[in-house]
């Protein structure tokens, strides 16, 4: 009798893992606390051809543009799944009833998130998403309808450039950093300056006089003009020798990054969710070497790769104590998470080379420069 009991006992967690398998199929949502925030997220999962399970995951507060789910995975109760994009991960555990998912969600941090299966009467609708903005003429040099210029907040953490509506908005930046972006420079290579150009933090909101949305360059353009017209900004170049990092792609290689399938037109993202991740999207290797050079590295970033085009890529790596220095101190020592170095990350990433070389490079030197003009 002993023996039946064993055998009827495993054959209900059999059927138990089969049930617990196919019953991942549908809508699930939940809320995500986020910095404050309560966001509304649901993740519909449906069976392919093929009987592998795919998704996408909406995040219905913040616009409900879908985001793919990959490596979707049931393991007796334990439910995995990943958001490539958002270089985040999911686990958790189904309840007994098979109708809940009590899990985390992790990007950069851990957040809990805990799930419940919708049915028709329950379920959250998903916005339409935004149709995208219209771009802004290549051709256009756009000028500066409205400026504001206030300083930071104390309570503000991070720098951030980015686009909401018709506003370029410059978050806890320094004239500094206004500087380096704008420009495309490294601090090595601005000279003169008060103290105040880096220590002073400030919040800039721009509408342009040109209808559209303005690509990346078009953005370091108004900030230029912010630069001449609030600050004075006056400047001239020198050019001098100086120890620069050089991207390259090795010979007889095949570099790793996928293209980006990105609507032409579409801003770039290279944004940095903690420091030793940055999950690119949309971007050229010019762009990368930028981003490198403003946020990471304590010398010019120079991209001698020549690969062109715009590519989705993720870089993971484990800072050392000369990397994010323009973020200012850190708050406690990073310990060893065992990933590689920016050198080897590189290579085994992307399949590109970053290293040390002597270069000439253009130094702009400051001429006048003045605390910014009353709003």
């Amino acid at each position: 009798m002993k023996s039946r009991w064993l055998v009827l006992l495993a054959l209900v967690c059999l059927a138990g893992t089969s049930l617990f398998a196919q019953d991942l199929g549908g809508a699930w949502q939940g809320t995500l606390s986020a910095q404050g925030n309560q966001l509304r997220v649901v993740f519909r999962v449906t069976k392919a051809a093929d009987g592998k399970l795919v998704g996408q995951g909406f995040s219905i507060d913040q616009g409900g543009q879908p985001i793919p789910m990959s490596a979707i995975s049931v393991e007796g109760r334990t439910v995995k799944w990943k958001l490539d994009p958002l270089s985040a991960s999911y686990e958790g555990t189904f309840s007994p009833d098979g109708n809940a998912i009590n899990g985390t969600l992790t990007q950069a941090m851990p957040v809990p998130l805990n799930l419940v299966r919708a049915t028709p009467q329950t379920a959250w609708a998903i916005p339409e998403p935004t149709p995208p903005p219209k771009p802004m003429d290549l051709a256009a040099n756009p000028g500066i309808e409205v400026a504001t210029v206030k300083p930071s907040s104390a309570e503000t953490r991070g720098r951030l450039y980015t686009m909401r509506g018709d506003r370029m908005t410059a978050i806890n930046v320094s004239v500094m950093n206004l500087i380096t972006f704008a420009y495309d420079l490294h601090e090595q290579q601005v000279s003169g300056g008060q103290n105040w150009m880096s220590a002073d933090k400030f919040e800039i909101v721009i509408k342009p006089d040109t209808s559209g949305q303005p690509n990346i360059n078009q953005m370091k353009l108004l900030l230029r003009k912010v630069l001449e017209e609030r600050f004075q900004l006056k400047t001239h170049t020198e050019k001098r020798e100086l120890t620069v990092y050089a991207m390259t792609l090795p010979p007889n290689t095949q570099h790793k990054l996928t293209a980006s399938a990105a609507i032409a037109g579409n801003l770039p993202s290279l944004l940095f969710p903690r420091p030793g991740l940055l999950p690119a999207r949309n971007a050229t290797m010019t762009e990368l070497s930028q981003s490198l050079q403003s946020a990471v590295l304590d010398r010019p970033v120079v991209n001698r790769t020549g690969i062109e085009g715009r590519f989705d890529f993720t870089l993971d790596w484990m800072p050392d104590e000369t990397q994010f220095a323009s973020f200012g101190p850190p708050q406690q020592q990073q310990p060893d998470n065992g990933k590689p170095s920016i050198y080897e990350a590189f290579q085994q990433q992307l399949g590109l080379k970053l290293e040390r070389a002597k270069a000439p490079a253009d130094v702009m030197v400051i001429d006048k420069l003045e605390r910014p003009s009353e709003n």
